[in-house]
């Protein structure tokens, strides 16, 4: 299998993009930015909020007007985006509205309480009857106080970006310091750091290799003409996809100096065995023919760790994965969620607090479904799987609309061998069944077959694990 393409823009750059617009002195076009349900949910919550947001006159990205004076009740719906419910509500705080924040079902479950209590100890007025969780109001009053604030962040690093986000609109600045287990993703607020500062923000991090206090001062800001980059993390299934059948892949505008952790990818990318260069068309990701157990902190990429616990399900020898016991309370408990259905495929996955042990077994689909569990990274795992084993069905595919609409079409046309190829042959066929869209609250789906695919043969130079 060989293929060539081109992803959507990153989710997590292009809304914290439009919160900086939003937040500027004068207006901004955030270009290439991800069309996804998480950024429309973003954009309408802005909307809502005073600012306006439309095409930009070349229709390759969206204009935004900074905030103009909005009052009265207005309702934020977050879906189940992580984002929206935490970059928001200091945003809301800063109006002169009654913002009621709410969003789906499992959204309530989600972590966001530290977050709230951060807000009020910086001055914000939010009202959550006591849950630390959806629905909440924030009650606008046109200004943040600012401030020191401590709040444990171990459960989202989302919840450091955003008070960092909207701090240099707080009359005092902020500085926020972490206390509690390790913060996961932290690239991600180093993302929020290093778009703070070119939007003209003054931001400083302490505590070493890994902040864990951060400090911006108040001040204006201009985002400007900004371009989003291509979601790296959705990158993982298309890259997997090469490791698991002895394939390449390449993926287009790789950026070579990337606000997304692109380090840490590459890196547990090549100790299971894969080959990673270079080259004018992007970044390619070769399969040896050898797929290597590891153990691996996913910490700073805990998005990779369902795509990679299908790879790992495949390796010679077993795999551990660590650092990703947050990611029971994201879209739904992601590692009851993988290891429940690689086990119903003859697999052998033990749940630990922190992470995975994966032992290699034969897999078979047994004519049980794949369940996805509205969750856009299940939906990816399961299509990595069906590569290596025939007949799987994935349910409710929709659900990757979240954040990658195009996904099982791009999947698709991979397996087939016509990805963006320009003049190469086509490969052969690929092993995996798909379902399509479904009823996302029944989880009911009906499938339909994708033509099989066969790992490839093994290259020059395998590699040894």
């Amino acid at each position: 299998m060989r293929a060539r393409l081109r992803l959507p823009g990153s989710k997590s750059i292009t809304n914290r993009a439009l919160v900086l617009a939003a937040l500027s002195d004068s207006p901004s076009v955030v270009r290439a930015p991800l069309e996804a349900r998480d950024t429309r949910l973003a954009v309408a919550a802005l909307r809502v909020l005073g600012c306006s947001i439309s095409e930009s006159g070349s229709g390759t990205g969206l204009a935004v007007s900074p905030r103009s004076a909005v009052s009265g009740p207005v309702a934020v719906d977050v879906g189940n985006a992580g984002t929206v419910m935490r970059f928001l509500p200091a945003v809301a705080a800063l109006t002169g509205a009654s913002a009621v924040f709410d969003g789906d079902p499992r959204a309530r479950e989600r972590p966001v309480g530290a977050l709230l209590t951060a807000l009020r100890a910086l001055g914000a007025d939010i009202d959550d009857g006591g849950r630390g969780a959806l629905p909440f109001t924030v009650h606008g009053r046109g200004a943040v106080r600012g401030g020191t604030v401590t709040l444990d962040a171990s459960g989202s690093s989302q919840l450091v970006s955003g008070l960092l986000l909207a701090a240099p609109r707080f009359e005092l600045g902020t500085e926020v310091r972490h206390e509690g287990p390790p913060v996961p993703s932290l690239p991600h607020i180093e993302m929020s750091v290093r778009m703070l500062r070119a939007a003209g923000a003054e931001v400083e991090a302490g505590g070493g290799t890994r902040p864990s206090t951060w400090r911006v001062r108040p001040g204006r800001l201009g985002l400007g003409d900004f371009t989003v980059e291509p979601d790296l993390s959705n990158a993982g299934p298309f890259f997997a996809a090469a490791l698991v059948t002895g394939g390449s892949v390449t993926v287009r505008d790789w950026p070579h100096d990337s606000l997304q952790a692109a380090g840490p990818i590459l890196d547990v990318l090549t100790r299971m065995g894969a080959r990673c260069s270079f080259g004018p068309d992007g970044l390619t990701v070769t399969g040896t023919g050898t797929i290597c157990g590891i153990e691996a902190d996913l910490r700073d990429i805990p998005e990779l760790c369902l795509p990679l616990t299908s790879v790992a399900a495949l390796a010679s020898g077993p795999s551990t994965f660590t650092g990703v016991g947050h990611t029971r309370a994201q879209e739904t408990d992601r590692l009851a969620a993988i290891a429940k259905e690689v086990n119903a495929l003859g697999g052998d996955v033990t749940e630990q607090p922190d992470g995975l042990e994966i032992r290699p077994r034969p897999l078979r689909a047994a004519g049980r479904a794949f369940e996805s569990y509205d969750d856009h990274r299940m939906v990816m795992a399961g299509a990595v799987l069906g590569l290596a084993v025939p007949g799987i069905e994935v349910l409710n595919v929709a659900t990757v609309g979240k954040t990658f609409p195009d996904f099982a079409a791009l999947w698709e046309e991979m397996v087939r061998g016509s990805t963006a190829r320009g003049d190469d042959p086509p490969g052969p066929p690929s092993a995996v069944s798909a379902a399509s869209s479904g009823d996302a609250r029944t989880g009911s789906a009906h499938g339909r077959p994708l033509p099989p695919v066969s790992p490839g043969p093994s290259p020059a130079g395998e590699t040894d694990c």
